[in-house]
């Protein structure tokens, strides 16, 4: 075993001393025409750069969140609200009150308050706590306005749900307290500064620092990927005018994009780093380093977009343009990768070539062999492949078992800081008038007004119920919506299942008594049929995206096994990932406040994540098959495979872990359950899986690895990472 094969990096031809070593294909190419044109190919991604970020400056974003489901109650009901004028068509704001001497004394200020209030862009209708006794809370202390908006939270502008808050605030004064709550005012709230960013930049410049030892290496991948980025950013932008594109896109995209753009150029920098040890000058250790860790990371984004494009099956508006939007992050840093990075490698090669080569003597003097821990613990996992395989994968079945109990739904004003003017409207509301209060349901009948108030009356007796609104007439009087208040708090399991009750046991007895037809909506109703939607679909999705993904490795690596253990695998460490999401978020682990997943994070972190985990199961499984290909001993290929790839997977892994580790700097509830999502995927995929799992699995399969029918081998086309010698 030579100190040589010890140390190469990559899914990539031999190194220069073997006599069958590939010629250049089409990435070596590229890399070969990004070196000879490094100023045009800079140039052009500044150019790109600069031309999408002003671009997108001048035509601003036009981010909105569609959560629209067709064919559900709470749709149907927002849709006939809409057609016949109901003032329940719009979104509402609730503006609290509260007054220990009684809010009677502050009439004169809230009216007029209210009154300037009413003349504000995007407002409908004011209703005052001083018109209608039911907005009052018994001992007179606490009330509320209803400030109904012309349309839903998500499409109404942010700066006119800050002038309401700002409005409403002024009129503040000793001893009275206003605070508003309403999902349009938690969605204008300030979410901080961008820490999440910025911390992870930081921990990707230290880790790549240690890595490499020298500031210029460290910065080439880096920059690279902030180039991706940008541009990435600035084409999201322009494409919010085109498609449906939520607002919680740009720092989901910024630090994906940040951890998969150091990641794919950490992967083609480590081999050419590999090819200068070997000899190589840095032209030649770049247009090698293209042509083989290149490929992988091509096949590995395809692999990514594909799982990200996935969620189009799903057929949920939200979601599309969010998987669009990474999809196009992917592409950028895949493109970054092939063309920017071999010629950011041609004006600083000679330099980082002489760092590399008095690190590499300064390692020889020593004595030591890159990968020889590695190396050893592949051996130790191949002595007793089974026991390693049983402990791992139970440890992560026992981290997966919480999983089974996550609960979908919409985090609501009461997880906010409580610091918030919306997590104090909550405490006020449920303080004066109940815990079911912050959580409504609107029940709408389409009849006349008797049936209403019929409707009404069989409402207020149904068992979980703590109080029903009159029936509030539309403009046209052919429907009447009421306003249903559970006993229990928005998140609770009761809630969930008052809905259920009042759909299937109450609607159908009111509507043959009264023959109006009953639907029961609002944003309490419609949370729940989003997390229903999307746990019915996802069997559809789970199989649209394994069934690609495995495709593909099949055809590179013309095995069934491989394809089959890597979905399983992968499907394992998103388990796991979503069982530590649901003792931290769900349980209340760590001091954080209970409440529900939200509902289309564990879609898209599977997304996320198994696109991510295929760049590691491709980046580890083709070294191994190339040593399987050369030497057809599979227990020295499962060793060099680790030895030679076990660093840099770490390495990458440790930036995606601290890069989506920041997330959980945000203030914002969702970006922090997505953060701790991936950032356990990848530290269980990078560490647990591809270090144990993956050896002991290629070692009890053995040769069985590679099976591929004879009649399947026929008819799969070859797609190959590495190339047959003379190719």
């Amino acid at each position: 075993m030579s100190p040589t094969r010890g140390t190469a990096a990559s899914v990539a031809p031999p190194p220069p001393d073997r006599p069958d070593r590939p010629r250049g294909g089409r990435f070596g190419a590229l890399a070969g025409w990004a070196q000879r044109h490094r100023w045009a190919a800079l140039l052009l991604w500044v150019a790109v750069l600069a031309a999408v970020t002003l671009g997108s400056q001048a035509a601003g974003s036009a981010y909105k969140n569609d959560f629209s489901l067709p064919g559900t109650d709470s749709q149907a009901a927002t849709d006939l609200f809409k057609k016949h004028g109901s003032a329940q068509a719009g979104d509402s704001v609730e503006i609290v009150f509260k007054d220990g001497a009684g809010i009677d004394g502050r009439r004169a200020a809230v009216e007029k308050m209210l009154a300037e209030v009413e003349g504000l862009a995007s407002v409908a209708d004011v209703r005052s706590p001083y018109a209608d006794a039911s907005a009052v809370s018994e001992d007179g202390t606490i009330g509320y306005a209803t400030v109904t908006l012309d349309g839903k939270a998500e499409a109404v502008p942010k700066e006119d749900v800050t002038a309401i808050i700002d409005t409403a605030e002024g009129a503040e004064a000793d001893g009275l307290q206003v605070e508003l709550g309403g999902d349009a005012v938690r969605g204008a709230e300030d979410k901080g500064s961008p820490t999440a960013e910025l911390a992870g930049i930081l921990a990707a410049v230290i880790i790549l620092g240690l890595l490499f030892g020298s500031v210029v290496a460290a910065a080439v991948p880096l920059v690279t990927a902030l180039f991706a980025v940008g541009a990435a950013l600035g084409l999201i932008t322009l494409a919010s005018h085109v498609f449906t594109v939520a607002d919680f896109t740009p720092p989901i995209t910024m630090l994906v994009g940040l951890g998969v753009g150091v990641d794919y150029a950490l992967l083609i920098f480590y081999r050419y780093r590999h090819e200068l040890t070997d000899g190589a000058d840095p032209a030649a250790a770049t247009r090698t380093a293209l042509d083989a860790a290149g490929r992988t990371v091509f096949f590995a984004g395809c692999t990514v977009i594909i799982a990200l494009l996935g969620l189009v099956a799903l057929g949920l508006g939200s979601l599309q343009g969010v998987a669009l939007a990474l999809a196009l992050t992917v592409l950028t840093t895949m493109a970054a990768s092939l063309v920017l990075l071999p010629a950011l490698l041609a004006f600083f090669g000679t330099r980082i070539q002489r760092h590399v080569l008095k690190h590499a003597a300064r390692a020889a003097a020593r004595g030591k062999v890159e990968g020889s821990r590695w190396r050893s613990l592949a051996a130790a996992v191949q002595r007793r492949p089974l026991p390693s395989l049983m402990v791992a994968v139970l440890s992560l079945l026992a981290l997966s078992a919480p999983a089974l109990g996550m609960r979908l739904g919409f985090a609501d004003a009461g997880n906010d800081p409580v610091t918030s003017t919306s997590r104090q409207a909550y405490d006020l509301l449920a303080e004066g008038f109940g815990t079911g209060f912050n959580g409504p349901l609107v029940v709408l009948a389409q009849g006349d007004e008797a049936a209403g108030r019929a409707v009404q009356a069989g409402l207020a007796k149904a068992e979980g119920v703590a109080a029903a609104s009159p029936a509030m007439p539309s403009e046209d009087g052919a429907l009447s919506t009421v306003i249903v208040f559970p006993e229990t708090a928005p998140q609770d399991a009761g809630t969930t299942e008052l809905v259920h009750h009042l759909r299937d046991d109450v609607a159908p007895g009111l509507e043959r008594d009264t023959g109006a037809e009953i639907l029961v909506g609002g944003a309490t109703a419609a949370s729940q049929d989003f997390a229903e939607t999307v746990s019915q679909r996802l069997p559809l999705f789970v199989a649209v995206v394994v069934g690609l993904s495995s495709l593909l490795l099949m055809l590179v690596f013309r095995s069934v096994l491989i394809p089959l253990k890597a979905a399983l695998l992968n499907l394992l460490s998103i388990s796991a990932a979503l069982g530590a999401m649901t003792l931290v978020f769900q349980e209340g682990w760590f001091g954080v406040q209970p409440g529900p997943i939200e509902a289309f994070l564990p879609v898209l972190i599977f997304a996320i994540v198994f696109g991510l985990s295929m760049d590691y199961e491709v980046f580890l499984i083709s070294r191994i098959h190339e040593e399987w290909e050369r030497t057809k001993d599979h227990s020295l290929a499962v060793r060099e495979g680790l030895a030679t790839t076990g660093k840099v997977i770490t390495a990458a892994g440790a930036i995606m872990i601290v890069v989506f580790g920041a997330f959980m700097l945000s203030a914002d509830r969702m970006l922090q359950q997505f953060g701790l999502g991936l950032a356990v995927a990848i530290l269980v995929d990078a560490l647990v899986i591809r270090c144990l799992i993956v050896p002991a699995a290629m070692q009890l399969l053995g040769r069985w690895a590679w099976w591929l029918p004879a009649p399947l081998a026929r008819r799969l086309p070859k797609v190959a990472l590495e190339r047959p010698a003379g190719s």
